[in-house]
């Protein structure tokens, strides 16, 4: 079974194919979303397929001739839809996953909006769209604008004439910063450690350190960091311009909110409409709770793509593959081993089979 759809769970539902098996008889792909795209069809309007940094094509089928001028939600939405479809990968959609627990005879129990399977492996790529992580500060629940998260920005439109708050010192929060100081009033930057922007080129062996990086994390059981948080900020012409217009000028992280804006422990004040927080995601594994897979630092021990605590279990686009690339190749991976792990039970039962 293959717990979503978006790049890793395609990935992986590709080489399932690929290996033999078929879909719905085989092996099922559940997704929660309402549409193809995973979670790039939730991503604000104004990020362009232009303005997309690393996007790799999905194995076996390239994205050719896109517009980069069009909503990149659009672009990717309908080339997942065309790659499900010239692949035949049958995803159910839209179906929640509740739990996945022990089931009968060696198998997981995968309980979910459309019935109960059972699956001798899983392969889980749910990513992390769905647990957008908000911070805690003193005095938030007084705070008398508006605050909203990354997952649902709708755009700069919306701060027209505002002033605006950005939290974060990702890619997300000063691709918000850039595009809202076009129209706000004013904005403000805050971010927890200084940021480093990246000069130079980021080739193979960079990407493999960073990568590594954020493996050795997973594999200590601790909660993994985005492959980004270790990269740095690439340092191209629209941040040069950003740092030269003072957009990108950065204050140290407030201390508490007030009902106006935020406050800091040495007397410094802003007044602000707008608190937006670009603080990133965790991964959304809450439904593998009753297999109790975390470690004692809170995530989920893997190697490769293998949850250490269950071999039926695989990761993919966790940890080391959240990228594109990196879920293209856990998607291979994970299916390598578990046509290994299929092989040692009988060999007339189905990967997954329903018990509605």
């Amino acid at each position: 079974m293959v717990i979503g759809a978006g790049q890793a769970g395609l990935s992986a539902a590709f080489h399932l194919r690929r290996a033999g098996l078929e879909p719905d008889r085989d092996f099922v792909v559940l997704d929660h979303a309402p549409r193809p795209g995973g979670a790039w069809q939730f991503r604000w309007p104004s990020l362009t397929y232009g303005k997309v940094h690393g996007m790799h094509a999905l194995p076996g089928m390239e994205l050719t001739g896109a517009d980069p001028a069009r909503p990149s939600s659009e672009v990717i939405g309908g080339y997942f839809d065309s790659y499900e479809q010239t692949f035949d990968l049958r995803v159910h959609r839209p179906v929640d996953v509740t739990a996945v627990r022990e089931g009968e005879g060696g198998r997981l129990l995968v309980e979910t909006s459309e019935g109960d399977y059972a699956t001798r492996a899983l392969v889980n790529a749910t990513g992390t769209w769905d647990r957008p992580f908000w911070p805690r500060y003193p005095g938030q629940e007084t705070f008398r604008g508006r605050q909203l998260h990354t997952a649902g920005y709708p755009g700069p439109a919306g701060f027209a004439g505002k002033r605006v708050l950005v939290v974060g010192g990702g890619a997300s929060g000063t691709q918000h910063l850039m595009e809202i100081a076009d129209v706000a009033a004013e904005t403000f930057w805050v971010t927890r450690r200084e940021p480093v922007f990246r000069e130079g080129p980021f080739g193979e062996m960079e990407g493999r350190a960073a990568v590594a990086l954020v493996e050795e994390r997973v594999r200590r059981g601790l909660p993994p960091q985005s492959v980004v948080s270790v990269t740095g900020l690439p340092l191209n012409d629209a941040i040069r311009a950003a740092r030269a217009r003072g957009v990108l000028d950065r204050l140290p992280m407030f201390d508490r909110i007030t009902p106006t804006g935020v406050a800091w422990d040495d007397g410094r004040s802003v007044d602000v409409d707008v608190i937006l927080w670009a603080t990133g995601f965790r991964a959304a594994i809450d439904h593998l709770a009753p297999l109790r897979l975390r470690e004692p630092g809170g995530g989920i021990r893997v190697e490769g793509t293998r949850a250490v605590r269950d071999e039926r279990v695989h990761l993919v686009g966790y940890g080391p593959s959240a990228s594109t690339i990196g879920a293209n190749r856990a998607g291979r991976a994970a299916v390598s081993d578990i046509r290994r792990l299929l092989r040692h039970g009988p060999a007339a039962a189905p990967a997954a089979v329903v018990t509605v």
